[in-house]
């Protein structure tokens, strides 16, 4: 059989790593820990970017990151069970809102209150 040249085949039969990529992190309680994301079917990925300006276009600049070779993150995220890597993703969903901080409590109402409440004269509104 005849080996296709690389030139002449759509998809070359042997998969070359993607080399060092941008790896965005997240500090754990024993240093960094890369983020995992969601593909758009729900599975978990691990994600790395080619170039920093990638990595801030899509995640902003204040997003760390470390470098690691496409076969390290792949070892580093096989253990929980993720064996997908996403290269250079073109978007991702906004983060989570932080939560609204809760409104006061309502100041007690005294007995001062009341009484001024029911002595003003009623006012029609509308």
């Amino acid at each position: 059989m005849e080996e296709l040249l690389y030139g002449e085949d759509p998809e070359p039969s042997d998969r070359f790593p993607a080399g060092p990529l941008y790896v965005p992190v997240r500090p754990g309680p024993s240093g960094c820990a890369a983020r995992l994301f969601r593909t758009p079917l729900g599975d978990r990925t691990a994600v790395g970017f080619t170039s920093e300006r990638r990595l801030v276009v899509t995640l902003g600049a204040g997003q760390a990151w470390i470098r690691l070779a496409e076969p390290a993150l792949r070892a580093l995220t096989a253990p929980l069970g993720v064996t997908s890597v996403t290269i250079d993703p073109l978007f991702t969903a906004p983060a989570p809102a932080p939560a609204p901080a809760p409104a006061p409590a309502p100041a007690p109402v005294g007995p001062a209150v009341l009484e001024a409440a029911l002595a003003a004269p009623a006012q029609r509104i509308g």
